[in-house]
């Protein structure tokens, strides 16, 4: 049987650079691009350019520098953070919007002070507004594993009906295990009939360790596109590693019948590079990728 083949999303530039005092020059996003692109990813997350102008101008640098991928840009959906990326990447070969908004009860509560209907006509107007002005809109329903399944679904279905090719569905707080968010991923694409049109994307955080497996169950649960950064960088403990998604979907071609566009032989240039520009440096002991990784230990005297 043919592999499938699935989409493989970099964060690197967005969701890695809000790890703890770092923050990437405009020259530094389009290196780190370049080698991303080199490597084979299919689309970039060049960053939040509503957040400030120098992240703005390192988005639109990546964007004028990078054509073989996806730019995309985060934005929360509101005029000013649509507008923002739709600045930001006017010069990109194809753009991408990646719209987030909260959809567990906690965090519409008590970080958002929305209820559930304001949230569905909030994600219905924001890719309404979005799919007039980007080659493509994700839409990510944030702490959707700790989320009703009843309402990602009809949430997912008014952000398809409004134009959402990629919809993510993110363990955005490291909280699932894979089961459990494996199986979350089956109900929600049952109870939403119209997931099957679109891209479902998983994008896993690493605070109990679970990031690749996570990311791994949600693949083995039908989805379309893995969301990672490069040496799992990422706030707290960081995202899932691009690296050991990469080594685990090789290693596991005829289990899992999945590929991606990767070439394998330029993932430790790449890691390299974002270690060197983000001043986290890697432990020798880090899969895939580390200096231990993959070498016998030495005979005990």
């Amino acid at each position: 049987m043919q592999p499938r083949r699935i989409t493989v999303f970099d964060t690197t530039l967005r969701d890695g650079e809000q790890s703890i005092g770092l923050a990437f020059a405009p020259d530094e996003k389009v290196a780190i691009a370049r080698s991303l692109e080199k490597l084979g990813v299919d689309v970039i997350e060049a960053g939040f350019p509503v957040s400030s102008e120098g992240e703005l101008a390192g988005v639109r640098a990546v964007a004028e520098s990078v054509r073989g991928p996806v730019i995309a840009a985060m934005a929360r959906p509101a005029q000013q953070d649509l507008d923002a990326a739709a600045a930001a990447l006017e010069a990109a070969a194809r753009s991408r919007v990646h719209i987030v908004l909260a959809t567990s009860d906690l965090h519409l509560e008590r970080k958002l002070q929305l209820s559930r209907a304001e949230a569905v006509e909030l994600a219905r107007w924001s890719v309404g507004y979005a799919s007039e002005r980007f080659d493509e809109v994700e839409f990510c329903c944030e702490d959707a594993s700790r989320s009703e399944p009843s309402f990602l679904a009809e949430i997912c279905g008014a952000a398809i009906d409004a134009g959402a090719t990629v919809i993510n569905l993110p363990d955005t707080v490291g909280f699932a295990v894979p089961d459990q968010y494996g199986a979350l991923l089956r109900e929600v694409r049952a109870l939403c009939p119209a997931l099957e049109s679109v891209t479902v994307a998983v994008h896993c955080h690493d605070d109990l360790g679970l990031a690749t497996a996570n990311t791994l169950a949600g693949i083995a649960a039908g989805a379309g596109q893995f969301e990672c950064t490069m040496n799992g960088l990422g706030e707290r403990a960081g995202n899932a590693a691009l690296e050991e998604i990469v080594a685990a979907l090789v290693a596991h071609r005829d289990e899992l019948g999945v590929e991606t566009g990767i070439n394998p032989a330029g993932l430790a240039a790449a890691s390299r590079l974002v270690a060197e520009l983000s001043g986290y440096p890697l432990s020798p002991h880090k899969p895939v990728v580390g200096t231990n990784a993959g070498q016998d230990a030495p005979p005990r005297t």
